[in-house]
Parts: C-alpha cells; structure tokens; sequence
C-alpha cells in the first residue's frame, strides 16, 4: 500500500487563499522556466471555488518538448523546493511529476507535459465543467470525501476510487465543451 505521505487523507473543506497560493507559485514557476514555460494552469479540485479538497495546490505546466523537460526543467523545480518523482512516470505518462513540502503535507504538485498531451485537454475541460455545474462539484466532493473516509491511508484506493467519476465526468465535461462551440 503506497501511503500518503501526511498520514490519513483529509479533504478540507475550501480554502479562498488557494488561488493566490497558486498565482504566487506560477509567478516562481514561470521566472524560474521563463519562456520554456508555455502555459500554467491551476487545476484539480483547489481551482474549482467551493470545492473541497486535500490543500495541495495542483498545477500544469506546459512545455514544448518533454524529452528537453527531462534535461533542463528538474534542476530548477528542486531549486524551488519541488521533488522530481522519477517512480510516477509508469503511472503518468508522458509527464513529469513533482511535489513540493515536507515529506507530507505536500502542499504543491507539479505536472509537467506538453500541451498536445490527451491529459492536459482532460484536466483542463474536468477543471472548466466543475466551476460551470455546482452540482457535478458537490456530486464530487460527496465521493472525494466517502474515499478520504475509507482509505484512511491508502493514496492509491483514494485515487483509484475517483476513476470512475472523473471518467463519467470529462466524458460529460467534453460533450459540454462540444456543445458550446457549436459542434
């Protein structure tokens, strides 16, 4: 059982500071990376207002090569404080994943890809259709929160336990976005 790392899983209810933690982090991020960096995104459910979540701000980075990531992207994430997790690329990939804190709470995830890559569509559309339908939100919430109560520790059964409806969601979240552009 892969645990996490700040002991049991906690879902806090929303914290109105989470969106200039994120903006002060993408101002580092984007000095750090300066024009390597193509986009920065706050995502997960920290960039949804009202949504409860674990206090760790997501972010997505965009880079025009991953392969060049590799090369010149890691050592300025660690001079910022972040963790390059080598052992997350069987489980992302076509990403690189950092994470930034004491060896739990973390208090910042990192993922870094480029912008072609099918998951930043889908963490980008998940993100729009829950700050656009409270209801899927709170829908979301009420499993994120059953999980953190059943997992105890367990970051894998969290994550696993929220496939299905983050599957059901983006698949609804896409036909939304379709729709909306007259597709």
């Amino acid at each position: 059982m892969e645990k996490y790392g700040a002991g049991l899983i906690v879902v806090s209810d929303y914290d109105p500071n989470w969106p200039n933690l994120f903006e002060q982090e993408r101002s580092r991020i984007k000095n750090a990376l300066g024009s390597f960096a193509l986009a920065i995104e706050h995502v997960g459910s920290t960039a949804v207002p009202g949504l409860p979540s674990k206090p760790v701000i997501d972010l997505l980075v965009g880079v025009p090569s991953l392969e060049e990531a590799r090369e010149r992207s890691i050592e300025p994430f660690e001079a910022l404080g972040y963790n390059y997790v080598s052992e997350y690329a069987s489980w992302l990939p076509g990403e690189l994943f950092f994470r930034k804190g004491p060896p739990g709470p973390w208090t910042h995830h990192v993922h870094l890809m480029e912008p072609s890559h099918s998951r930043w569509e889908a963490l980008l559309v998940f993100r729009d259709y829950l700050r656009a339908h409270p209801e899927a939100a709170r829908a979301y919430a009420h499993v994120k929160q059953a999980l953190a109560a059943s997992s105890k520790e367990d970051i894998v059964a969290y994550r696993n336990g929220k496939t299905i409806f983050v599957q059901e969601t983006t698949a609804k979240a896409r036909a939304w976005r379709a729709d909306a552009r007259g597709q």
